[in-house]
C-alpha cells in the first residue's frame, strides 16, 4: 500500500511538471547540451524570472514567450575568461560582438583592474584615454561593477583585482621590491577586492609595473586572495625564451599559497620557443596530478595583440609610460633601444624579436588622428612610406602617440594551437574588448579574436578542423570555467540555475572577423538569454541590458 502511495505521488509531481499553464519563457524543440560533456538530448526549457525552471517535456505547458530551437543546440552561456571589455562597455553595454557568439559572461582583471584607484590613478586614467571617453566616477572594483550594472550591460560581468593595480596604488610605478608595510597595504587592498566579489588576484608580468613584482610578493597577495576562496590568475613572466620557468614560478605560487591557479592565454611564443609547448603540457599535467589546481584559457589565433612597448625592456618602464616616453627622445637611449628591438634576451620577452620580422607586427590603433592613417597596415609598409626605418619607425610612432600603440604580432602555430584547445583543462579567453562596428569603435582596428574568438572554437576547431567534440567545446566554453570560479547557478543548464543560454546551430557557426576587415559579426548564434531576459531574438539585438555583476566566493554584503 505504502509503495502504491509513493507511486501515487511521484506520478502527480511529474504531471504537475508537464502540465504547469504558464511559464516566463519556453525554448521548444532544442537539442540541450547541459554543459557536463555528456551526449545531448531533446528537450524543452522552461524559464520563470531570471531561472531555469525545468528541463524536459513541456508539450502540455505555455509561455509569455517562446522560442522554437528546432534543428538546433542549447546551451549555457559561455564565458570569456578574458576579456578586455571594461572600457567599451562603458561607451555600449549591448556587448554585441560577444553577445552575438555567446559569450555571456565577461571577466576582467588581466594584471590591471578597474579598482581600487586613489585621486592621481583616478586622474591618470582620464587624461590617457582615446576613443572612449568617460568619467572615473568610482574608487573600488566593486564600485565600478556595481556601477556599470546600474547603467546597464547586456551580459554579466565580474573581475579579478590586479597586480599591477594593487602596486601602483601602493608603490607607483616604479621598479623596486614592496616593503613589508606596503606588501601589508597591498594585501589589505586583496581582502577589501575580494569581501566586494573580486574572482582572486591577476597578473600580467611581461609588463611593468607588474614586471617589478618578485615571486614573493605574488605569493603574498595570493595568500589574501586563497583566504577568501578566491584564485590566482597570471599573464605569466615569459611566454617564449623563459617560458618553462615561468610555468614553474605559477606552479610555485600555486603550491606556497596554497590557491588555484591559471595561465591566461597559454602559448610558446617565437619560432624557436615553439616545441616547447609538449613540455609545457607535460608540465602543468604533472603538477594537476600532484594534487594542484593548474589551468589554462587560451584564444584561437596565432597572432596576440598588445602594445609596442613590448618590443622595449621593461625597464625602460621604470617609473611609468611617461618616462618611457621622456627616455625615447633620448638619442643614446633611442640607438641603443634600436639594438634592443633586434636582439633575443635572457631577462625580458622582446615581442618584435619573436614575431620574427616588421611584416609580422600590424598596427591596430592610435590615438591621434594625424596617425591613424596607418592603422591596418604593418609596421614594415609604414617604415617605407615614412623611410626610417623599422625600429626608428616603432620609436617615432609611440613618441608621436603619446600612447604605448596597439599591435597584433605574430608569433605563434597552428598546430600549438590545435594540441592546447583539445586539452580538458583549458577553457577560452578573447584577450579583447567587446564592440560594435560603429561610432568611435570605427577609429581603430580591433584584433578579429574581438568578433570571432568563440565562434571559431565551434565553427573551425569542431567542426571543420574535428580537433575537439561540440559536447567537449560546450564543456570548455561554460561549466569547466564556471568551476573553476567557483561560480554559483552558473555554467550549467540545470533546473535552479540562471538562466543564461545560448541557442545555435552547429552546422553554420561562423566568424567572419578577419585581420584585413575585423569588424564582422560571426553568425550561426541566433538567440541568447542572459539571467532569463532575451537580449539576442533571431539574430538581433534585443537592446536588453540584464546583466549583472557576478561576485566572486570571499564576496560579503
Amino acid at each position: 500500500m505504502k509503495s502504491s502511495l509513493l507511486l501515487i505521488a511521484a506520478s502527480l509531481i511529474i504531471l504537475s511538471c508537464n502540465s504547469k499553464t504558464e511559464y516566463d519563457t519556453i525554448i521548444r524543440n532544442g537539442t540541450v547540451y547541459d554543459g557536463n560533456g555528456g551526449k545531448p538530448f531533446a528537450a524543452d526549457i522552461g524559464i520563470n524570472g531570471d531561472t531555469i525552471a525545468f528541463i524536459g517535456d513541456l508539450k502540455n505547458a505555455s509561455a509569455k514567450n517562446e522560442t522554437d530551437a528546432k534543428g538546433k543546440a542549447v546551451s549555457p552561456g559561455f564565458i570569456n575568461m578574458l576579456s578586455w571589455a571594461d572600457e567599451s562597455l562603458i561607451q555600449d553595454g549591448r556587448s554585441q560582438s560577444d553577445i552575438r557568439q555567446g559569450v555571456t559572461l565577461e571577466i576582467f582583471g588581466e594584471g590591471s583592474s578597474m579598482g581600487p584607484m586613489n585621486a592621481e590613478m583616478k586622474n591618470s586614467l582620464q587624461k590617457s584615454q582615446g576613443d572612449i571617453r568617460y568619467k572615473v566616477e568610482w574608487n573600488t572594483l566593486g564600485e565600478y561593477l556595481n556601477y556599470m550594472e546600474k547603467k546597464g550591460v547586456s551580459c554579466n560581468i565580474a573581475s579579478f583585482v590586479g597586480a599591477g593595480t594593487l602596486r601602483t596604488y601602493v608603490i607607483g610605478e616604479d621598479n623596486r621590491a614592496a616593503t613589508p608595510a606596503e606588501l601589508d597595504s597591498m594585501q589589505l587592498l586583496v581582502k577589501q577586492a575580494m569581501e566586494e566579489g573580486a574572482m582572486g588576484v591577476g597578473s600580467s608580468l611581461i609588463y611593468p609595473p607588474d614586471f617589478f613584482a618578485n615571486t614573493q610578493e605574488l605569493i603574498a597577495l595570493c595568500k589574501e586572495a586563497a583566504r577568501h576562496g578566491g584564485m590566482y590568475i597570471s599573464h605569466m613572466r615569459s611566454e617564449g625564451n623563459k617560458l618553462d620557468e615561468a610555468v614553474e614560478e605559477l606552479i610555485t605560487i600555486a603550491r606556497e599559497a596554497n590557491i588555484p591557479a591559471e595561465i591566461y592565454h597559454i602559448k610558446a611564443v617565437g619560432k624557436d620557443n615553439w616545441h616547447k609547448m609538449d613540455g609545457v603540457i607535460k608540465r602543468i599535467e604533472k603538477a594537476r596530478t600532484g594534487g594542484l589546481k593548474i589551468t589554462a584559457d587560451m584564444y584561437t589565433y596565432i597572432a596576440g595583440a598588445t602594445g609596442m612597448t613590448a618590443a622595449f625592456p621593461p625597464s625602460l618602464q621604470d617609473g611609468g609610460f611617461g618616462k618611457l616616453w621622456q627616455r625615447l627622445q633620448d638619442p643614446t637611449i633611442r640607438a641603443s633601444m634600436k639594438k634592443a628591438m633586434n636582439t633575443n634576451p635572457a631577462d625580458w620577452e622582446n615581442l618584435y624579436y619573436g614575431a620574427g620580422s616588421p611584416e609580422n607586427v600590424l598596427l591596430l590603433g592610435f590615438r591621434q588622428d594625424s596617425l591613424k592613417k596607418y592603422t591596418g597596415k604593418t609596421l614594415a609598409e609604414v617604415a617605407k612610406i615614412r623611410g626610417t626605418s623599422p625600429e626608428e619607425t616603432a620609436i617615432n610612432l609611440i613618441v608621436d602617440d603619446s600612447t604605448r600603440i596597439g599591435v597584433a604580432y605574430f608569433f605563434m602555430t597552428e598546430s600549438n594551437l590545435k594540441k592546447q584547445i583539445s586539452l580538458p583543462w583549458v577553457s577560452f579567453g578573447s584577450d579583447a574588448a567587446s564592440y560594435s562596428p560603429e561610432g568611435p569603435f570605427l577609429k581603430s582596428q580591433p584584433h578579429p579574436r574581438s568578433y570571432g574568438n568563440f565562434a571559431r572554437v565551434i565553427g573551425h576547431y569542431v567542426r571543420d578542423e574535428k580537433a575537439l567534440s561540440l559536447e567537449q567545446a560546450i564543456y570548455k566554453l561554460a561549466k569547466l570555467p564556471a568551476t573553476n570560479l567557483k561560480l554559483k547557478k552558473r555554467g550549467e543548464l540545470k533546473a535552479g540555475n540562471y538562466a543564461d543560454i545560448v541557442i545555435f546551430d552547429p552546422a553554420t557557426v561562423t566568424d567572419h572577423a578577419t585581420f584585413d576587415k575585423p569588424q564582422q559579426f560571426a553568425t550561426g548564434v541566433s538567440d541568447v538569454f542572459v539571467n532569463g531576459v532575451q537580449v539576442l531574438k533571431n539574430n538581433e539585438h534585443t537592446n536588453a541590458k540584464p546583466g549583472r555583476f557576478v561576485k566572486g566566493p570571499g564576496y560579503k554584503e
